[in-house]
């Protein structure tokens, strides 16, 4: 999502609930219908999952379940978990059709206690893992949870090209190029955005982690993954006509914005 970042650093904290902005995050995903989850992260995750048809999975950080409700629709059976108490109520209003086989709690990442050991076929997160502070125990419990073989599939932003404040696409007037800017890369950062820009009442804000993927790797590795896929999806979204329409249509096939990766168990 584009929205305006902020540079100031923020102490530690345990809240990155995104509770606060629940209401529009829904509205968002709901309304919009040319959302990059709905053209890019849905029909990817889905195509990497094949058939799910009485499988269980534990969807990791699902926000107001969506992608929970639509897991359930193929016939899995699903737990949804997410840190947002608001997001959740959301949820299991919208759960009408799949009252046995989708379940929802309100627990944070790293804390699974509604799930046995080794009972999951798949764990999925989406676009939350760069959300989560305790990221090394969030991967531990997802572990924890899966049966020996199991799958861990995740979609984060991609690091190495959208880094809050210190990546962004510009454009070379001489050159006639479109191109990402990318700084600082190897730092790890916390950051805090603002949901609502251009607001000056009722402010919402949420929390993003930037890491650089090897620090990824490394932890999936101590918590007993081992990557085997990785992926980088591009934008679905095409500019209108104009003297830079070539030039940004590819850039966007060039310069992906979403990295996802499998790691078995």
């Amino acid at each position: 999502m584009n929205k305006k970042p902020f540079t100031k650093k923020l102490p530690a904290t345990s809240e990155t609930s995104w509770g606060g902005v629940a209401t529009w995050y829904d509205k968002h995903l709901e309304s919009s219908g040319d959302t990059y989850h709905e053209k890019v992260v849905y029909p990817n995750l889905l195509r990497l999952l094949g058939d799910i048809k009485g499988k269980h999975i534990l969807d990791l950080a699902c926000g107001q379940g969506q992608f929970s409700s639509i897991l359930a629709g193929f016939g899995a059976k699903v737990t949804g978990v997410d840190i947002a108490k608001e997001l959740i109520a959301i949820a299991e209003k919208n759960n009408l059709d799949h009252k046995f086989s989708l379940h929802y709690f309100v627990s944070s990442a790293d804390d699974l206690y509604m799930i046995k050991d080794k009972t999951q076929d798949f764990v999925v997160c989406i676009l939350a893992l760069q959300n989560i502070e305790k990221l090394q125990d969030t991967l531990k419990e997802a572990s924890r949870v899966l049966k020996d073989g199991g799958k861990f599939l995740c979609v984060i932003n991609h690091p190495a090209f959208r880094n809050p404040t210190h990546t962004h696409w510009d454009y070379d007037e001489r050159q006639g190029k479109q191109y990402r800017r990318v700084e600082e890369y190897l730092s790890e950062s916390k950051i805090k955005i603002d949901m609502t820009p251009g607001s000056f009442k009722d402010k919402k804000y949420t929390v993003s982690f930037h890491r650089p993927l090897q620090l990824y790797v490394k932890l999936l590795s101590k918590a007993g993954f081992a990557i085997t896929r990785l992926e980088e999806w591009e934008s679905h979204k095409e500019s209108g006509k104009g003297t830079r329409q070539k030039s940004e249509n590819k850039a966007r096939k060039e310069i992906p914005l979403f990295l996802a990766f499998e790691a078995r168990k």
